[in-house]
């Protein structure tokens, strides 16, 4: 469990004003020294993460955030990263020391926004109750309330308790990436490239992941560079349930593989396991409105140190050109950095977030729908500018029909 990606855990923020226990409350749950404690408020500074195991839930991922409530220059800047985990919580806990009121609300609201449930927890409960008023708004809006006193690992089971009934659903049940596609005793033919930007003796996580979710499903996996699809896919007896590339090799495996084959790609896999599928799928089209000079925003979510080819700096910015024929103006951010202004872009195009979690990517998606700025991710905007969209979305009828209507609805400039 230790080692599962973090982009696969559920993410648990803990959030308060400055001294309330938040990470004497953390290190109960971890029953480990993860924050450090003090009497002194502000002591958290950038928000600590713990990755630990929470069964029924399984692979879990704990974040301790400075106190909302921070002053000054630098307490500002410590309160904006934690307004920042807001974007990736799964589920929130809502610590107080007793005290309830504008700061507790507002942290409620911004998790509610989200749509990520909530847990109250006041802790030090052993020194002050919690307010009945309070406590009674709680009950009425279906928020549990549990009482702790982190310093003695007090009331941390009601926590842990809590928090099991909270999580949401999808935590519980399996999501797949192409195994529902594929079906139990079928195969799918994997497409990878071992190119300048391929990890020397391995592979990269989206590929790692689609061929953990095969073997869970009992389905079968081919896997090879897009030099040997031709003779692959020859050899078979059966043909697969579904052909899967790296979206740089789109081109040449569009070609190879037979039509009557369905074809995709593992960003677009992952646009679906991660984001809104269908929503990405028309912001792709908005390529075909962009004119030269136009600002485009490409968001990677991993940090990863740039190559000479690399797929987001290099290779989509050199396929948009030839598309729209020009220049655009391109900005490039990485990790958990996202502008908080987006109106300047004409376009968002994200990566495939095997490294996030899927609440971050989907409040990024909301985010730009309340900008008005089409989002869409890094193999729906290279199948479009390879004149491949469609087939792309064979798999995913949904996705494909929604494409359709809107050309139909908002036919090419």
């Amino acid at each position: 469990m230790e080692s599962a990606p973090k982009g696969l855990r559920l993410h648990i923020g803990i959030f308060g004003r400055r001294n309330v226990g938040k990470s004497s409350l953390l290190n109960a749950i971890t029953r480990q020294q993860v924050s450090i404690v003090s009497e002194i408020a502000g002591t958290t500074t950038d928000p600590v993460e713990k990755p630990m195991e929470l069964l029924p839930l399984g692979p879990v991922l704990f974040i301790d955030t400075a106190g909302v409530d921070d002053i000054g220059a630098l307490g500002e800047l410590r309160a904006a990263a934690t307004r920042r985990v807001f974007e990736r919580t799964d589920l929130g806990i809502v610590v107080t020391d007793g005290a309830w009121g504008e700061f507790e609300e507002k942290i409620l609201g911004a998790l509610s926004e989200r749509g990520a449930p909530a847990i109250a927890v006041f802790n030090k409960s052993d020194v002050e109750s919690p307010p009945a008023e309070a406590l009674s708004r709680l009950v009425v809006r279906g928020i549990p309330a549990v009482r702790t006193v982190a310093s003695k690992r007090e009331g941390i089971l009601d926590l842990r308790a809590a928090l099991i009934e909270r999580a949401p659903s999808e935590f519980l049940e399996s999501a797949a990436i192409l195994s529902d596609l594929v079906g139990p005793g079928e195969m799918a033919v994997l497409v990878v490239p071992i190119d300048k930007e391929a990890p020397k003796g391995r592979i990269i996580l989206p590929q790692v992941q689609a061929i953990r979710d095969l073997l869970d499903a009992n389905a079968m996996a081919l896997v090879l560079k897009e030099s040997e699809l031709a003779e692959g896919l020859a050899r078979l007896k059966v043909p697969p349930k579904l052909v899967v590339t790296d979206s740089q090799a789109f081109e040449k495996v569009a070609a190879d593989t037979p039509p009557g084959i369905p074809m995709t790609s593992f960003s677009i896999l992952f646009s679906r396991f991660k984001g809104d599928l269908v929503l990405q799928a028309e912001g792709a089209l908005s390529v075909e409105r962009l004119r030269p000079g136009d600002r485009v925003l490409v968001a990677e979510a991993c940090s990863h140190h740039p190559i000479g080819e690399d797929i987001g700096r290099v290779k989509i910015p050199n396929w948009l050109r030839n598309t729209v024929g020009g220049p655009l103006d391109f900005t490039t951010v990485q990790g958990h950095d996202f502008p908080e202004d987006l109106s300047p872009y004409k376009l968002v195009i994200h990566c495939g977030a095997c490294m996030m979690n899927r609440r971050e990517v989907l409040s990024r998606i909301h985010r730009c729908r309340k900008a008005g700025v089409p989002v869409t991710n890094y193999g729906l905007v290279i199948a479009l500018s390879l004149g491949i969209l469609e087939r792309a979305l064979g798999p995913f009828p949904e996705a494909k029909a929604a494409c359709r209507r809107r050309r139909v609805q908002s036919p090419k400039p």
